[in-house]
């Protein structure tokens, strides 16, 4: 091998070895609009810059041939990134999302590019009847389930407890742990041996921010949730970890926070900006492959250095 190769500092650094830092942009992130103009639930076309999803990026290795998987937020964010590097991994796969058409079918472009099937599921999952559906649904149309992945998620910012009203808490427990409780009980009862449930958790679990109060706590509920569930899961044969992202470049920032905020993003991670959700899917590819076969009950920290523990 070629030492001096090696060391030359005039080498042109590949995507795989560059700066980690100058992977993906650093706020300041002019121009970017808030809570105050973005409804909800927020989409792909609120961000600037807009977010990489491993569009161009993710190359894949039939790691899950023949497996289907169950998204929820699968439109945008993590669980597109999710859903492209599922696919091109050889799973068909479910997307369940609430409203946002517009980027649901353009997950599902890549999903179909990859030459796997790709199942769209809009609606509400602060229902219980819907999420059962869900199950049902992908089991029926897709012949199966073999990965449940529960990345769909509701915060909003509030400065004090005392503006926060019950309708909000509940909406933000709803959407956050009641469903992921639903999905993953209905799912119990279809995975097959060699089955995976993953969850999105979240540092806010471990390092809760006093505006995020009630997203902070349903975070926390997950990471329980999830080390409670892997007991029980276990002697089935089925597996169950969780992904605790730190910032993420994704919707749920701009409908969520003030401009000001938004523009700052990322900033106090050691990386000095927000990872962008490519850069998440892999860790998801990992845990529903059957690599991770020894891996149950487990909370994988994304968080560009910040602490979980």
């Amino acid at each position: 091998m070629n030492q001096t190769t090696l060391q030359d500092p005039e080498r042109d650094l590949s995507a795989a070895t560059r700066d980690p830092k100058e992977r993906g942009p650093q706020p300041p992130f002019e121009g970017q609009q808030g809570k105050e103009s973005v409804r909800y639930p927020g989409a792909e076309s609120d961000l600037a810059p807009r977010a990489d999803h491993g569009e161009e990026s993710y190359q894949g290795s039939r790691r899950l041939e023949g497996k289907i998987a169950l998204i929820t937020g699968g439109d945008s964010g993590i669980g597109k990134a999710v859903a492209i590097a599922f696919a091109r991994e050889g799973a068909d796969v479910a997307i369940a999302y609430f409203d946002e058409d517009e980027d649901a079918r353009d997950t599902e472009r890549y999903v179909r590019e990859a030459g796997r099937r790709c199942l769209l599921l809009p609606g509400d999952i602060k229902e219980e009847a819907h999420c059962e559906a869900l199950i049902r649904r992908t089991v029926e149309e897709l012949g199966g389930l073999n990965i449940l992945v529960n990345n769909a998620a509701y915060q909003q910012t509030w400065e004090s407890i005392t503006e926060i009203s019950t309708v909000e808490f509940d909406a933000i427990f709803k959407t956050n742990v009641y469903a992921t409780f639903w999905l993953s009980r209905a799912a119990m009862g279809v995975l097959p041996t060699g089955g995976a449930i993953i969850n999105t958790a979240s540092i806010q679990a471990y390092q809760p921010s006093g505006q995020l109060l009630p997203y902070a706590a349903t975070k926390g509920a997950i990471v329980n949730l999830t080390k409670g569930l892997a007991q029980e899961a276990a002697e089935k044969g089925v597996r169950v970890n969780a992904v605790a992202p730190g910032p993420v470049w994704t919707p749920l920032i701009p409908y969520s926070m003030p401009a000001e905020k938004v523009k700052e993003f990322g900033k106090d991670s050691y990386l000095k900006r927000p990872a962008q959700p490519a850069e998440l899917a892999p860790v998801y590819v990992l845990l529903a492959s059957d690599e991770a076969s020894y891996i149950t009950g487990a909370i994988y920290a994304v968080t560009g250095g910040e602490v979980t523990a």
